[in-house]
This record gives structure tokens, C-alpha cells and sequence, in this order.
């Protein structure tokens, strides 16, 4: 068993790991990656060394080139295939995504007229439609009779609607759409 440990000295090999890893980064910060795990690898598999390949620590300089050797290699596979999935999702994905701005001014205008609506009805929808709460739970937090909640939630929600059929204040959308349905209203 002591010769065993005597033999596998990876701290006297440290420098020749680090000047071969040097060599295949070409990158400092990569290189001491590279090596630590390399060395990691190398704890993991020290079952697998054979001081009786050779002399022992040309047995064990080799076995770990061959190690950091294999985990270079496996680290540019991986950037190669990670550069061809993005190349890949670039090539196949869509070229641009529909523009936000209207979705968000719609939000804004459906928030804005939620945020008027008298307070009953308000509150009757934020407890059905934002918490989730079901008919009866919602009319008893608000200390009502359901079918008050129903109508008030009726109400809310046809307020709503006017707003995003673009009926509400007149009949004129807020939100006037360049190229789109307005353009035949004029």
C-alpha cells in the first residue's frame, strides 16, 4: 500500500500538466481549468492506474497526459457541438418575433381601464379572475349574495371588453392600428 502512494506523486507532475495544458489552451485561465479537471478525472479513476506499465512515474506522466489529453479533447467536442445546436437555432429559429409594443399598450389600456372600474365591480373580478377564488368563496369574502357577484363580475368583464373592442369612450379605439382594421374607418 506505501508504494502504491509513493507512486502515484500527481503534486510532481503539476508543472508538466500545467506547461501541456498551456500549450493545447493557449489560454492561461483555460489551462488551470483544464488541469483541475484533469486531476479530478484522474482521482476518480486512480483504481484504473498501473504503476506496472513502465517505470512508475513515466507510467503516471503518461497516464495523466492521457487524461487532460482526453478532457481537452472532450471540452472541444463540446464547445463544437454547443456552437452547431446555436448555429442550428439560428439558422431554423424564427428571424424575429413579433413586436411588443402594442401587446403592451392593449395591457396597459386593459389595466388602466380595469383600474377605474367602480370598486365592487373591481374587486369582484381581481378576487375571480386574478386570485382564482370560485364564485361562492369570492361573494363570501365580499360578504354578498352570489348572484350580486355575477353581476357585477358581468358588468367588470363587459366594461373590459368595450375597452378591447376598442367601443369604450365613444366608440373610437384608443389605440389606433397604422395598416390595420382602422384605416377603413376614416
Amino acid at each position: 500500500m506505501m508504494q502504491k502512494s509513493s507512486t502515484f506523486d500527481v503534486l510532481g507532475q503539476l508543472a508538466a500538466l500545467r506547461r501541456y495544458a498551456r500549450a493545447l489552451t493557449r489560454d492561461e485561465a483555460d489551462a488551470e481549468d483544464l488541469v483541475q479537471d484533469a486531476l479530478l478525472r484522474a482521482y476518480e479513476k486512480r483504481s484504473g492506474f498501473d504503476p506496472e506499465r513502465g517505470a512508475s512515474v513515466q507510467g503516471l506522466r503518461g497516464w495523466l497526459f492521457s487524461i487532460l489529453h482526453n478532457v481537452f479533447v472532450d471540452r472541444r467536442r463540446a464547445r463544437r457541438a454547443e456552437v452547431e445546436r446555436e448555429s442550428d437555432l439560428a439558422e431554423n429559429g424564427p428571424m424575429a418575433g413579433e413586436p411588443a409594443q402594442e401587446h403592451h399598450v392593449r395591457l396597459a389600456q386593459i389595466r388602466d381601464a380595469f383600474m377605474v372600474l367602480p370598486e365592487e365591480q373591481r374587486s369582484a373580478l381581481h378576487l375571480v379572475a386574478i386570485e382564482g377564488l370560485g364564485y361562492a368563496e369570492a361573494a363570501a369574502a365580499l360578504g354578498i349574495p352570489q348572484g350580486t357577484l355575477m353581476s357585477r363580475l358581468s358588468r367588470a368583464r363587459a366594461a373590459l371588453r368595450a375597452v378591447e373592442d376598442g367601443t369604450a369612450a365613444g366608440g373610437r379605439p384608443r389605440l389606433k392600428l397604422v395598416g390595420g382594421p382602422d384605416e377603413s374607418s376614416r
